[in-house]
């Protein structure tokens, strides 16, 4: 049977503006933009959210049909509206973003689609700490696990939730206990425990819950800390559009290269180096081609080169 891929996570619009002025309008969400890439790259992906019945939550379910994603268990709330985001571009094309959102008080309102062993979960920011959502997802990622998936936690955590770090620490470590891999940004932990060394991270953070880590930090190194394999990994300079999709379409690559090299659950604890070059190779192609246009995830184009490249190897 085929693997497929269950992502969790909000919806939004984002539209970018440069200069002042705005540049495009992309449906977005952290997990959701992996999920796209992943429908680009023709996995069976599936989604869990929740829009607005209104003219975005429209463009938003649209677009995600015709990106091969599963809209089934996204939840169209009646009342509230789909949230919507500005992302002001800087010089670096790193984003700064300001948030409009008006939520019902009923969330999340959906059935889980089936899973099978070795299929892969997607879940993260603070959509995955949020005390409104959290019971849903505790539920979810408690199914998930019951069923045998990988789990994929990309912690995602902004500077505006820093001086609620403490207060959702164990909620963070709930996560962490959870997946099977662990993603996050030097900025991530340091918005969440004031440690940016990957490193140390790992050792005081992570480890005793989950013993894989792959730690990013923007254009420098990805530091990968495994059972068997401690390592860093360059990242190739590239000429940059926008950023918005670079971390999320780095969890798309290795989600990807988990199943392109038929990784699973079982067989991580024994993965060896030239195992998690393959995949991390994976993670960095897609960020960096996230990071080449304004769209949030890897272009149709680049998804069609890249299967046949894979495929040829």
């Amino acid at each position: 049977m085929k693997r497929k891929v269950i992502g969790i996570g909000e919806t939004i619009l984002d539209i970018l503006f440069r200069d002042g002025q705005p540049t495009a309008a992309v449906p977005g969400g952290s997990v959701f933009n992996g999920i796209i890439s992943l429908g680009r790259m023709g996995v069976t992906v599936d989604f869990i959210s929740e829009t607005g019945n209104d003219r975005v939550g429209r463009t938003i379910l649209d677009f995600m049909r015709r990106n091969g994603v599963e809209t089934g268990h996204v939840n169209v709330f009646p009342e509230g509206k789909s949230p919507v985001s500005l992302a002001f571009l800087d010089e670096h094309n790193e984003p700064d973003y300001l948030f409009y959102k008006d939520y019902p008080s009923q969330r999340l309102d959906v059935v889980f689609p089936d899973i099978a062993a070795d299929d892969v979960v997607m879940f993260g920011s603070y959509f995955a700490l949020n005390p409104v959502l959290r019971p849903k997802v505790a539920e979810f990622l408690d199914y998930a696990r019951g069923r045998g998936a990988l789990i994929y936690y990309d912690v995602n955590f902004r500077s505006t939730h820093a001086t609620d770090a403490i207060k959702l620490t164990p909620t963070i470590l709930e996560n962490f206990e959870t997946a099977d891999i662990v993603r996050g940004s030097t900025e991530d932990f340091r918005n969440m425990f004031g440690l940016s060394d990957p490193a140390r991270v790992y050792a005081d953070k992570v480890k005793f819950y989950c013993p894989r880590l792959l730690c990013t930090a923007g254009a420098g190194a990805v530091s990968l800390h495994s059972e068997r394999v401690v390592k860093s990994y360059p990242v190739e300079p590239v000429e940059t559009v926008s950023t918005v999709g670079a971390g999320d379409n780095f969890n798309a690559g290795i989600v990807y290269g988990l199943l392109k090299y038929d990784v699973r659950r079982d067989d991580l604890p024994g993965l060896t180096e030239a195992d998690w070059d393959a995949i991390v190779r994976c993670g960095l192609d897609f960020s960096a081609e996230a990071c080449r246009n304004l769209g949030n995830s890897v272009s149709p184009e680049f998804a069609e080169r890249y299967k046949k490249m894979k495929n040829e190897e």
